[in-house]
């Protein structure tokens, strides 16, 4: 098989080669690439937590991954190379066994010079200018492309992207560009991305080609070049300035991931998950288009002095419903201070009785690791401000406390070991089960309890890691409820490798709850559900191809508390009876389910007098949803949605909604349901 194998390459990569009609150098193997393949295979076999063998079913899902990597729009392939790749579809685990990356350079090369074919076409077709197009026809393009099948002929490709030039070009009218300013535009960025396309090396096709091989492990194992390497350790580092921002690449398209809390981004409070990054401009110079660049390319734009500003072009939504702003942030480093957890108190009113309540906002679970190996006496970590923070609360005699996880994405697994102790007396917290076969158990060795009193812990799709094992404990335990969303799923414990050009980060352990039951993919289900206001089929674990399985092992040595279980549903069943007429929830609802429908069409008008009208129709319904909640609140109407945040900063400080947490409030509403609740049932015995 192995001497068939080398002959068949190397036939393939003759007809390949022959087949290549541009002037650019055809791309080959280096010597340390064959090393660093079998460096990566010997420690997924070594390291990694799933046991998997390299067959043909893996060399299908390395294949199929591959090809995503290179063209998940399925806008540069044809059929015809399609089927010419085909002979590998099941021949790449005997490739990789054996360090030959001639199939992944042969396929490289195909998808590099058919990107340079198509970015030509597309330069091309500018040259002819707007009055080329007829926005007056009914076409429609179909954005969501992924399982599209591949084009029959490269004129098919030509119809394909005359339609997606055009969709950019309407775009653009629809904002207010004008013809001349949209063609220069638009050259400039398919220039910029032909020279990109051009300057392609061998390291980015190995690199491609490795990620395709260790995300068919999981969607967390990956190699990283000695470049993306060093720019994985400034950002953990935090060495450099930045926005904090964790950004992913996405259909040519910079997406924002999430928002790193404390940071320059989520203070500015402008930049969103899901967002898309389509310029990048320093200061007050000219934007840069950066479609279709590469992920680190865009990562050094946006860094920068401490300082200094980045101005981003970005888009929201989706098909008819984008829309696009520019904004500014101020970079800087992301202080150990302004992600320190924070406390509020708010009143809840049932009947005649008012209920304090304490709330502790906790973004991530943190340590000033240096000042601790310092013998800092006054070091900073999410245990000792929480435990401040709870004994000053204490000290306001508050009824009640709430725990705000949302969008905190982990931190220090030593942290929330010794958080969750502040809540229960002496025991294991969360258990590591490692590739080797060893379950780890961390416990909190602390007998004493600082908060035994009501407690309602709060989580959202973006809780994540650390926060889901805070939940998941306090679950298991009995301690409190959780409400809000279904967690992240991000139940997988990586660790670097330092190779000898490069790293590799490999799944090697996953958590597990004191129950037994694993956090990742499933995450913590809350005794009381809210709406869901992001999108699981993008956000979350479960969105991932090829991430880890829910399972359990077996579950620690654990006392709980008396269930909860007697009293969670008339709890879920009072929540439902007070949101039916909640006018802040009742929008909530709405939107998602107005999202649901914008998300679901995928296909999208390329007639200018369509698209208007679809785009008004939509802001007309966002409109009437807002004026529907404001009515109910007895706040003004407005005319437009532009008036909100100028409404809302001059509303009276009472009634100023924009600082109104409805989610937060509901939770305070359960709490006190829990509180009466358990008064109940201590009284009935």
């Amino acid at each position: 098989m192995l001497r068939h194998l080398i002959i068949f390459s190397t036939i393939s990569w003759s007809f390949f080669a022959q087949a290549t009609t541009t002037d650019i150098p055809v791309l080959k193997p280096q010597s340390e690439h064959v090393l660093t393949n079998r460096t990566v295979v010997q420690h997924l076999y070594q390291h990694h937590y799933s046991r998997k063998y390299m067959n043909d079913e893996f060399s299908e899902k390395v294949y199929t991954r591959y090809l995503n990597i290179l063209d998940n729009t399925r806008s540069y392939f044809t059929q015809a190379d399609i089927d010419q790749f085909e002979q590998y579809r099941d021949k790449l685990d005997d490739a990789i066994k054996t360090n030959n990356l001639d199939p992944a350079f042969v396929i490289y090369n195909r998808y590099e010079q058919r990107a340079i074919e198509r970015l030509d076409y597309a330069l091309a077709l500018l040259k002819g200018g707007i009055k080329q197009f007829n926005f007056k026809e009914n076409e429609s393009l179909e954005l969501d492309r992924e399982k599209a099948p591949w084009a029959k002929s490269s004129k098919e490709l030509d119809i394909l992207w005359n339609k997606r030039i055009k969709n950019t070009v309407l775009n653009l009218k629809l904002a207010g560009k004008e013809d001349k300013d949209i063609i220069e535009l638009l050259e400039r960025r398919y220039e910029s991305q032909l020279n990109r396309i051009k300057q392609i090396n061998a390291e980015d096709a190995f690199q491609s080609y490795m990620n395709a091989l260790t995300y068919t492990f999981d969607p967390h194992t990956q190699y990283m070049s000695p470049r993306n390497s060093e720019n994985f350790n400034i950002n953990m580092s935090l060495s450099l300035q930045g926005i904090g921002a964790v950004l992913r690449s996405e259909n040519e398209n910079t997406i924002v991931e999430r928002l790193v809390p404390g940071g320059p981004a989520a203070k500015a409070n402008q930049l969103k998950p899901s967002d898309k990054i389509i310029g990048v401009a320093q200061g007050k110079d000219e934007m840069v288009d950066v479609i279709g660049w590469r992920l680190d390319e865009v990562v050094d734009l946006i860094r920068g002095p401490k300082d200094s500003t980045v101005r981003l072009d970005i888009i929201s939504g989706s098909g008819q419903t984008e829309t696009h702003r520019t904004i500014s942030i101020v970079r800087d480093e992301v202080k150990l201070e302004d992600r320190a957890a924070q406390s509020e108190v708010i009143n809840i009113k049932r009947n005649d009785k008012a209920y304090k309540l304490g709330v502790i906002d906790i973004p991530a679970f943190y340590a000033d690791f240096e000042a601790k190996n310092a013998n800092d006496p006054n070091y900073r970590s999410t245990t000792r401000d929480v435990s401040n923070l709870i004994t000053q609360l204490k000290s306001e005699n508050i009824d009640g406390l709430i725990i705000d996880l949302r969008n905190n994405g982990g931190g220090s697994l030593a942290e929330v070991n010794n958080l969750v102790g502040l809540f229960i007396p002496q025991g294991p917290t969360v258990q590591v089960h490692y590739s080797f076969g060893h379950t780890q158990v961390l416990a909190d060795q602390d007998p004493s309890v600082l908060y035994n009193g009501p407690l309602v812990v709060l989580t959202n799709r973006l809780s994540a890691s650390a926060s889901e094992i805070f939940a998941g404990a306090i679950q298991d335990y009995s301690r409190g409820l959780i409400v809000g969303s279904q967690t992240f799923g991000k139940g997988t414990v990586q660790t670097l490798i330092p190779l000898f050009r490069g790293q590799m980060k490999v799944t090697n352990a996953k958590f597990y709850r004191v129950s037994g039951e694993s956090t990742q993919h499933r995450g913590v289900i809350p005794d009381i559900l809210y709406p869901e206001i992001y999108d699981i089929e993008k956000i979350g674990e479960s969105a991932l191809e090829e991430a880890l399985a829910w399972d359990k092992i077996e579950p620690s040595k654990y006392k709980a508390q008396s269930s909860l279980s007697g009293i969670i549903p008339s709890l879920q069943k009072a929540h439902a009876q007070r949101i039916k007429n909640n006018p802040d929830f009742e929008y909530l609802n709405e939107q998602v389910e107005f999202l649901k429908e914008l998300r679901n069409d995928t296909s999208i008008s390329l007639n200018i007098d369509t698209r208007e009208k679809e785009r008004l129709e939509t802001e007309a319904r966002r409109l009437a949803l807002e004026n529907k909640r404001r009515k109910a609140k007895g706040l003004k109407q407005l005319d437009k949605l532009e008036e909100q945040d100028e409404d809302e900063s001059t509303q009276d400080p009472d009634k100023k909604d924009a600082t109104e947490d409805a989610l937060l409030i509901e939770g305070g509403e359960i709490l006190v349901d829990f509180m009466n609740s358990t008064a109940n049932a201590i009284t009935k015995k």
